[in-house]
């Protein structure tokens, strides 16, 4: 593991007035909402410095408190008419009804999109793992796995958004729109067409025939914050809908940066596998069968998320996206080689990538 951060009160920090601003009425709509809650959190506004920001419109601060208890906050910038707060502050209700370590919203100006938050730390787990020895990183799986469960056990219907066959279907379709067509500047036509929407409606029946409990949607590495307790905390949430219990070990195990050989792919999935049906949470009850549901799962987040690498590149100006797509490409390409009725998912992913069928079958790095 690398070295833990310094304390916060050895961290830099700069004055608020540095933070970049487009519009000059928001920033001071920001300053006057932290000068009003800071007495009640005991906050430092001159030490409030950008601390991340992600592939959204949302950016998020941290500064210092005089609470030696909580000595460093998170805010979280979300303006309004680009993104909806209401989902994060829901769902991290149900994160901590379910004993889920993620962060509270100690207050929100719902008006201007402004949250404050704990602060889970500096570190993901991303930030700790070192790809060439996967067995240093089994303690953070089997960490992440017990926050998963806790989080599916809690699961109920009708209370977040239905990962359905109208999203399943939005979601696909990224794919030839962003990547295929943008992207490659291939038309999306004839036998290709075909091919893609025959594999497409394979994928959506075989991930709507998994049972439902709640779906992070975004449950990797990057997102598993590691601090002082054997616990994990979990960011990014505010996306999670009802769905297939297949996604989320998928998420995890097949990430957006990083890739594991396949044999601890498969050690971490039976571990979550065991213990899933130890709580009673309905996976199947043949790994087997429960592992071609995952990887076709996997299937649909790894086409999902090469469009929207294409579309960040393209449409938003966030090249540093597309760098990892060829990762999920070769994710696609195993995966569609694996399974006769994809075979032509495997003839397209050939004629756009200009490669020769694989024969053999590897999560290997890329």
């Amino acid at each position: 593991m690398t070295a833990p951060p310094p304390p916060a009160a050895l961290a830099p920090s700069r004055p608020a007035e540095t933070l970049a601003w487009t519009n000059p009425q928001r920033a001071e709509a920001f300053r006057s909402w932290l000068a009003a809650v800071a007495p009640r959190h005991r906050l430092l506004p001159e030490t409030v410095r950008l601390a991340s920001a992600d592939a959204s419109f949302r950016r998020y601060f941290r500064l210092d408190t005089t609470d030696a208890a909580a000595p460093t906050r998170i805010v979280m910038d979300a303006p309004p008419d680009k993104e909806n707060s209401a989902p994060f502050v829901q769902v991290a209700g149900l994160m901590a009804t379910a004993g889920v370590l993620a962060p509270t919203a100690l207050e929100w100006d719902e008006s201007n999109g402004f949250l404050l938050l704990d602060d889970l730390g500096r570190q993901t787990m991303l930030d700790v793992i070192d790809p060439a020895r996967p067995e240093a990183a089994r303690p953070l799986y089997d960490q992440a796995i017990d926050a998963l469960v806790r989080w599916q056990l809690s699961s109920r219907p009708g209370v977040l958004p239905p990962y359905d066959r109208a999203l399943l279907e939005r979601e696909l379709a990224l794919f030839p729109e962003w990547y295929i067509g943008r992207h490659r500047g291939i038309a999306v036509e004839g036998k290709l067409k075909e091919r893609l929407e025959r594999s497409f409606k394979l994928i959506v029946e075989s991930n709507l025939a998994s049972p439902g409990v709640y779906v992070h949607r975004d449950f990797m590495p990057r997102n598993l914050m590691v601090g002082e307790t054997p616990t994990l905390g979990v960011l990014d949430f505010q996306d999670a809908v009802y769905g297939p219990i297949t996604y989320d070990i998928a998420s995890l195990m097949r990430d957006a940066f990083l890739s594991w050989d396949e044999e601890f792919v498969l050690d971490v999935t039976i571990r979550y596998w065991q213990a899933a049906r130890k709580a009673g949470l309905p996976v199947d009850e043949d790994f087997g069968a429960f592992y071609r549901a995952v990887e076709w799962m996997g299937l649909q987040r790894h086409l999902k998320v090469a469009g929207i690498f294409a579309r960040l590149t393209l449409r938003d100006g966030k090249p540093r996206y597309l760098a990892d797509t060829p990762r999920f490409i070769a994710y696609i390409r195993a995966t569609a080689s694996r399974y006769s009725e994809l075979t032509p998912l495997s003839r397209v992913i050939d004629e756009i990538e200009g490669t020769s069928a694989i024969t053999g079958y590897a999560y290997g790095r890329v």
